[in-house]
């Protein structure tokens, strides 16, 4: 069990005193991009990252056309170039497949990159520092320095030479990912009312690693072809590797029970001969984590600080991604704390929980439900044998789900979404 994070005095013996204007605890996809915007707006801003990059993550690997207009805003476009680009989502589900390109959007592109998280995180890390942000590697934030009940900053152990300083500064964004710790320490919890979802992944080496469409498999089945719980997903990588996962969401019945490395065994040997792998071979022991999803986490500001991306439960319950809504609450979180060291109004910051709220609210709102439905595995059966035989609902669903939504006009997928946020109003603990 891990050791609670308590504040600590500067009584405490330290190595030295520091200060900067902005802490950026944790410098994966949430911190390091707020640690570029807020250093492209001329402020000192310092990045704490606990391991040194390269790193693994868990994750899928897939870059959605959101995450791919955010990183292009960061200037990353020619960087992600050289990666493996994707046109769009193939569903599989009983015996039957739908190739699905991106829908069309006035803001984002039809297609996405697949790009290994220990590259993609160190990319944009460094390009924090290209743009003038500090980071700290192999630095762990490990209590917050208090000052008249406000966070202004942290305690940072070196983890290479154990020494340890005081970082101070005036505001502080907590991103420092699923479990933060450094979150509940401030006082963050999980609304354990709410959905949350496991997912585990591995790679293994494929001739078919440069795929045009990643793979999300509906009806995931054990050997003896019973139905599973939870849902499949395959990523070709381009580096002749592919990347094979299984998530699965708490709403599925006897969610605690299931075994997810037998359920991505049974998966990766239910997809094998169609992808050519191996399955008793995986390039590499599998890693797994929980994801807090749907905004469940809070509270997101307090009076100097701002909880972004995992830490703050930022990831679509539609489909398990927290990467472009990683970079998209960097993005409004580094804006709000450059309002507030411009204008020298703390109280700036509470505009970032609005924002959120105008942004994900409602959408969130909706992707909860869907996931308490589909946690009845009947009922999942049945939904996904009318979709893979309709191509239109399936473009509708993708539109849906993958939270491209045009805001310019109303079609099919507008309207039904707009139907079925009319439900959960009628539902406010939804």
């Amino acid at each position: 069990m891990e050791t609670e994070i308590k504040p600590l005095d500067l009584t405490s013996e330290v190595t030295k005193v520091l200060r900067t204007e902005v802490l950026v605890i944790g410098g994966g996809p949430a911190g390091s991009a707020a640690g570029f915007w807020l250093a492209k707006h001329g402020h000192d801003v310092t990045i704490v990252e606990r391991k040194k990059f390269p790193r693994e993550k868990t994750c899928g690997d897939g870059l959605t056309p959101r995450a791919v207009k955010e990183l292009g805003d960061m200037g990353l476009s020619t960087q992600l170039e050289r990666f493996h680009r994707y046109e769009g989502l193939r569903a599989t589900a009983h015996g039957k497949e739908l190739e699905l390109q991106w829908p069309t959007h006035p803001i984002y592109p039809r297609y996405g990159y697949v790009v290994r998280r220990r590259e993609l995180d160190m990319m944009v890390a460094r390009n924090a520092q290209n743009a003038g942000a500090k980071l700290l590697e192999e630095h762990e934030a490990v209590a917050p320095i208090m000052e008249k009940g406000c966070v202004r900053g942290a305690m940072i152990t070196n983890k290479a030479n154990n020494t340890t300083v005081a970082l101070h500064a005036d505001y502080v964004i907590i991103a420092d990912g699923a479990n933060s710790r450094f979150g509940r320490s401030m006082g963050t919890s999980r609304e354990r009312a709410w959905p949350y979802g496991t997912a585990i992944r591995t790679y293994w080496q494929s001739p078919r690693h440069q795929e045009p469409w990643i793979e999300s498999a509906l009806d995931v089945k054990d050997r003896n072809g019973k139905s599973m719980p939870g849902y499949g997903w395959i990523f070709p990588v381009g580096d002749g590797t592919i990347n094979i996962g299984v998530g699965l969401l708490s709403t599925f019945k006897n969610f605690k029970d299931v075994n997810t490395s037998n359920l991505l065994d049974s998966y990766a040997h239910m997809v094998a001969d169609r992808w050519e792998i191996d399955p008793t071979k995986p390039e590499c022991k599998a890693t797994s984590g929980k994801i807090p999803m749907g905004g469940s986490v809070g509270p997101k500001v307090g009076p100097t600080h701002i909880v972004i991306g995992d830490a703050a439960g930022s990831v679509n319950p539609f489909n398990g991604e927290g990467i472009d809504y990683a970079y998209e609450t960097a993005h409004m979180a580094a804006d709000v704390i450059h309002d507030a060291l411009t204008s020298g109004d703390a109280m700036a910051l509470k505009r970032y929980e609005q924002l959120v709220e105008d942004e994900y609210g409602q959408y969130f709102k909706v992707a909860r439900l869907f996931a308490r439905i589909i946690g009845r595995p009947a009922l999942m059966r049945e939904l996904s044998r009318v979709g893979i035989h309709s191509r239109t609902l399936m473009e509708w669903v993708l539109r849906i789900m993958a939270n491209l939504l045009r805001p310019d006009e109303v079609g099919p997928a507008e309207a039904a979404y707009k139907a079925a946020a009319a439900i959960v109003r009628l539902y406010p603990n939804a």
